[in-house]
């Protein structure tokens, strides 16, 4: 049996499903002390912090 090819609308489809699914998995919500806890490095830690610092010079 031959390898159906799909059809530009189909690969489309299928690719914006992965990157949905992909962009809900980053945007998920992670557990304290889970395995997949999140990294001090990473662009939402750093963003939560920036966010802290303007709310507490705000509250002054």
């Amino acid at each position: 049996m031959g390898v159906t090819r799909l059809k530009r609308k189909d690969r489309k489809n299928k690719t914006v499903a992965r990157l949905d699914v992909q962009f809900l998995k980053i945007g998920s919500n992670i557990e304290i002390g889970s395995r997949s806890k999140e990294s001090a490095h990473s662009q939402v830690a750093k963003n939560n912090a920036v966010l802290a610092q303007v709310i507490a010079a705000q509250a002054k």
